[in-house]
């Protein structure tokens, strides 16, 4: 299992760790209402105790912006999925299983829809968005290399001229790798201290915890195939 790291930022570990007090009428300042305002707790760090922020250190927080590590990771990503939705059309006329073809459908479904929520991501900040080709097996654009877990030409090669029960075998080994790849890119972003902007660090979360699903299923997959 990966171990997904959070930013280091201040925002992070302050939003993580306020706490709404309850209100207590004769210690709270009432609002223009009449109605006591709440108490934010900052719970202390080891050894030290939490403290209620003042309304001007509560004004002085901003959320984090987006980093250029967050762009590029959005951008490889983009070109990481378009592999793999290449990977899950070969699936139709060459596998026997299915198994595997529920387990393509549903990593094109989700993955497609990853990468509208990426580009309309990139787009929203101004950045630029690959563009999937579906008919090319790829993406077309900014960030295009070949990043952890992705075939190489003669791996996709040796893939496209499989059938059968050796396309299975090589299809969940090659799966595998290629999620491992994408658990790996989110593993570099939080070790480069990006993914502190929330919608960019909640989408890297939920591509790991969505791949290493994917990934026990096709190795429990893989294990049944040789068991067989």
């Amino acid at each position: 299992m990966s171990r997904v790291k959070r930013s280091g930022s201040t925002f992070v570990v302050l939003a993580a760790a306020f706490v709404l007090a309850g209100c207590s009428g004769s210690e709270d300042e009432p609002d223009a209402t009449g109605t006591p305002a709440p108490n934010i707790v900052q719970p202390g760090a080891p050894g030290e105790p939490a403290r209620t922020l003042t309304p001007e250190e509560l004004d002085a927080i901003d959320p984090p912006r987006h980093t250029d590590a967050d762009v590029a990771f959005m951008q490889g990503m983009i070109h990481h999925h378009a592999q793999a939705l290449w990977m899950t059309r070969l699936v139709e006329k060459r596998s026997r299983s299915r198994g595997i073809s529920l387990l393509a459908r549903r990593i094109d479904m989700s993955q497609e829809a990853e990468i509208a929520q990426m580009q309309a991501w990139l787009t929203a900040r101004g950045a630029k968005a690959p563009v999937l080709h579906r008919r090319h097996g790829h993406a077309h654009g900014v960030g295009a290399r070949l990043m952890p877990g992705m075939l190489t030409q003669s791996e996709m090669n040796r893939l496209q001229t499989s059938r059968g029960a050796r396309f299975d075998r090589l299809f969940l080994e090659s799966m595998i790798r290629h999620h491992q790849g994408a658990v790996q890119m989110v593993n570099q972003l939080f070790a480069e201290d990006a993914g502190a902007e929330p919608e960019a660090g909640a989408f890297a979360r939920h591509v790991d915890a969505d791949q290493q699903l994917e990934i026990a299923r096709m190795q429990r997959m893989l294990g049944d195939m040789a068991a067989g």
